[in-house]
């Protein structure tokens, strides 16, 4: 049975992130994801939660009965200035001080380097992962990584094989769906990726995005052409162009039974209406959960 998370992101800009699980409860979540913001784990930053928040998630967790299901820090542990990636890691040791405090036995994250640097950025992952890898087996804690538009890997079929290629059972996929045109280049066979990652995936982030490579690349415009960016969304399921019915289909086919986190971004304003409207979604597409 698969275990549907809110990444309640959308409310952090409202409400503390204890109160977060409050809305979760309200809008008929029974987990979150916990994704970065400046109260917990914000981007590259050594983690600022105390005993004090601690225990105030761990009580609406018990007001709610909402689980924190999982953590989604982004830390850079590919940086080649080795002061740097130093530093990502000792954030990512907090990280996963305050995760076992919390109960959280899975994570998810980024590779976080640099697409210019792509061989120097995937030793120092290695590195740091060497370096990690005693204090996740010692927590008892999974780690899923995802591929990310601007990362020094943008493509499932390459970020499979560094998961691979780490030989770690602890160690997974996870399927970011606004992500689909980046992950195979703009083909969307959102299917066949699942498929192909079935043997290590453990989570699906849900939420919609259009093809940027569609036609002649104008569904975004950037200006100036050619700068060195990357662009995508986090709509609500039907603002975009990833193949819904396609995605459904072939978690079923696998017999998935991971997280789906519902991390819809930027859309403040509707974020009750559109984070319910997906949970029904996904209620009907996965009964039962």
């Amino acid at each position: 049975m698969v275990d549907i998370a809110l990444d309640p992101n959308m409310y952090f800009f409202s409400m503390s992130t204890p109160q977060t699980l409050y809305k979760a409860a309200e809008l008929g979540f029974k987990h979150v994801e916990l994704s970065p913001n400046t109260e917990f784990h914000l981007w590259h930053h050594y983690p600022k939660a105390d005993d004090d928040f601690v225990a105030e998630l761990k009580k609406a967790s018990r007001d709610t009965g909402v689980n924190i299901r999982t953590l989604n820090p982004v830390f850079n542990w590919s940086s080649t200035d080795e002061t740097e990636r130093q530093a990502q890691v000792r954030n990512w040791r907090r990280l996963l001080e305050l995760a076992d405090q919390l109960d959280v036995r899975e994570i998810v994250s980024e590779f976080s380097g640099n697409p210019n640097t792509p061989r120097e950025c995937e030793e120092q992952w290695y590195r740091s992962l060497e370096e990690l890898a005693p204090v996740f087996e010692n927590y008892g804690i999974g780690l899923n990584m995802e591929a990310h538009p601007y990362d020094f890997i943008e493509t499932q079929e390459e970020a499979y094989a560094i998961i691979r290629g780490a030989n770690l059972p602890w160690l997974g996929y996870e399927y970011c769906t606004p992500h689909t045109f980046h992950l195979d280049k703009g083909v969307g066979d959102a299917a066949s990726m699942i498929k192909a990652a079935a043997p290590k995936l453990r989570e699906v982030h849900i939420s919609d995005s259009y093809n940027h490579l569609a036609n002649d690349g104008n569904r975004y415009i950037i200006n100036p052409p050619g700068v060195d960016a990357r662009v995508h969304q986090h709509n609500e399921i039907g603002q975009g162009e990833v193949p819904w019915d396609d995605v459904f289909t072939a978690l079923r086919e696998i017999n998935f039974d991971g997280v789906l986190s519902v991390c819809i971004f930027g859309w403040h304003e509707w974020a009750d209406e559109m984070n319910a409207r997906v949970l029904e979604r996904l209620q009907k597409e996965f009964p039962g959960a």
